[in-house]
């Protein structure tokens, strides 16, 4: 059993990791191809992101705390979950193309409150690019029914490697755009045509199909088929309970959290780093999280399952605290050598930008990067909360921080010009997170008692102090790569990223071993014997 789940195991984080890296090189070309700072760019990006958007709200939310636990049961069933599996499918079948053509006849209107600032130029050409990404509703939909079924049938793989397709089609569609129309750091938005669009927007469109159509020879091996079925009773919706009504009112929260934001990103498009810009900047930030604690916080969250399942309390709270440790260890690293390889990881995902250009972009990332470890904590916690089957509470501090987030940048853009509001955005969003991984963990101590705050807060102290002498030492070789090629490319970046990685590592963890943190002892001797 171990050797399977094992397996499984390494099934699923394959196919991430190789989706993270294919989606990494996609967005580089597609930097590449339209720039990251271009009118082009962000009315592709605004074009786009109401497929994303709709379907979190509308779709993602609703399966997710809806009908995946319903899935999950339906297979224990005699039939294997075929009958109901019809329904369903048939159910979110017609919900997604009712939502997709509402969407398509919105599309003008929805475009104009996201950017009412913009020309008239640019708010058609992300018209035209939205009409050809809202059909990517649909597929991210079956693509979440098809996938969950597949995982209730214990079938991992096709769910956790198929957005990887997904890549290689957008990716082939970029390199035929850069063949056929060339690139630019600054395509201009009289430049596009029809076919143009096309490519661009069906490409991505293409790619999203391709990821939820794959999975049906899978769903066919697993013993499933489909045949519509409109009899909708025993689905559950009526079973949501207390735990997805409030996962679905988090969802909802963000998502109109993310149309002000998006609106306010949009102010600066042309000027500086707007929405596509901060796309890609937000996918930089989140490697290290999704990588590190993202996977950490998933080793150890059965475990808090079980034990807050059992109301074991006083076990959950030591293995709440290992696990809040280990991940801020790792996570103020993250941070600290992040913020110092900015320039160089700007330069990498740009190759063509300019030195001032490149120079904007790493500021914002270093902004960005200085709530990384609070935002991995306050994620912990929230899994903290899930294992104590509560989903209430993590709702509020998600909408207070939404708010205060909201707030603080309205009010930051009337200070700010408009080349520096993602910069404010991620100053204002930093602050908040930082307020908001406190705010969590002063209610999860309400919830379960003391758990030791103060030893934490004291680790963290220690993490601090200890990525101190490394964040010196990576300013000082920064600085020596600055008088050794004041102008450098991608490969002198990616060599410049790799020294000071590797020696700000060796002084971090050097450091927690001085400073005597047990945790750092325990990850240097798992990996000796390794």
């Amino acid at each position: 059993m171990a050797s399977a789940l094992q397996r499984a195991s390494a099934i699923m984080a394959s196919g991430t990791m190789v989706s993270r890296v294919l989606g990494l090189a996609k967005s580089m070309l597609l930097i590449y191809a339209i720039g990251q700072l271009s009118r082009s760019a962000d009315a592709f990006a605004n074009g786009n992101v109401l497929p994303n958007t709709l379907y979190m709200l509308l779709a993602g939310g609703m399966l997710n705390a809806v009908l995946v636990p319903q899935i999950v049961k339906s297979v224990n069933n005699p039939d294997g979950g075929r009958a109901y599996l019809n329904k369903v499918l048939t159910l979110v079948s017609v919900a997604l193309f009712a939502v997709t053509a509402l969407a398509l006849v919105a599309a003008p209107a929805l475009i104009w409150l996201l950017s009412p600032e913009w020309p008239e130029e640019q708010r058609n050409l992300a018209i035209a690019f939205s009409y050809w990404c809202i059909p990517q509703i649909i597929f991210y939909g079956w693509y979440t029914v098809l996938g969950e079924a597949l995982n209730a049938k214990k079938v991992f793989g096709p769910f956790t490697w198929a957005p990887a397709i997904a890549n290689v089609v957008a990716i082939a569609g970029i390199l035929a755009y850069i063949l056929i129309f060339g690139a630019s750091n600054n395509p201009p938005v009289s430049g596009w045509n029809g076919w143009s669009i096309a490519l661009l927007g069906g490409s991505a469109t293409l790619g999203i199909a391709a990821q939820a159509l794959i999975l049906i020879w899978p769903w066919r091996r697993a013993g499933l088929g489909f045949s519509p079925d409109f009899q909708w009773r025993g689905v559950g919706l009526k079973q949501t309970g207390k735990t997805a009504f409030w996962g679905l009112a988090a969802v909802t929260a963000m998502t109109l959290g993310g149309f002000v934001t998006t609106r306010i990103m949009n102010m600066a498009s042309g000027e500086g780093p707007a929405l596509f810009a901060m796309q890609q900047i937000w996918l930089v930030f989140m490697l290290p999280h999704s990588v590190i604690a993202v996977s950490l916080i998933t080793a150890y969250f059965t475990n808090l399952a079980e034990l807050g399942q059992a109301g074991n309390i006083p076990e959950f709270k030591r293995s709440f605290v290992a696990a809040s440790k280990q991940v801020s260890m790792l996570m103020v690293f993250a941070a600290a050598l992040l913020f110092m390889a900015a320039p160089f990881v700007s330069r990498v995902m740009w190759a063509s930008g300019t030195a001032e250009d490149i120079a904007i972009i790493a500021q914002v990332i270093r902004v960005y990067s200085v709530g990384l470890a609070a935002y991995s904590l306050m994620f912990t916690t929230q899994r903290g909360f899930f294992a104590l089957s509560d989903a209430k509470t993590p709702f509020y501090f998600i909408l207070a921080q939404l708010i205060l987030l909201i707030v603080g940048t309205s009010v930051a853009v009337l200070y700010v010009e408009k080349a520096q509001i993602g910069v404010a955005y991620a100053g204002v969003w930093t602050l908040t997170t930082v307020g908001q991984a406190l705010f969590a963990l002063w209610l999860l101590k309400r919830k379960i008692g003391d758990f030791g705050v103060k030893e934490l807060c004291g680790s963290f102290v220690r993490f601090t102090l200890a990525a101190l002498p490394a964040l010196i030492a990576g300013y000082a070789l920064s600085n020596l790569s600055a008088i050794i090629a004041p102008e450098f490319g991608v490969v002198l970046a990616i060599i410049f990223a790799l020294a000071i990685s590797a020696v700000m590592g060796i002084i971090y963890v050097a450091m927690l071993l001085l400073l005597r943190v047990p945790e750092a002892s325990g990850l240097v001797r798992r990996v000796l014997r390794r």
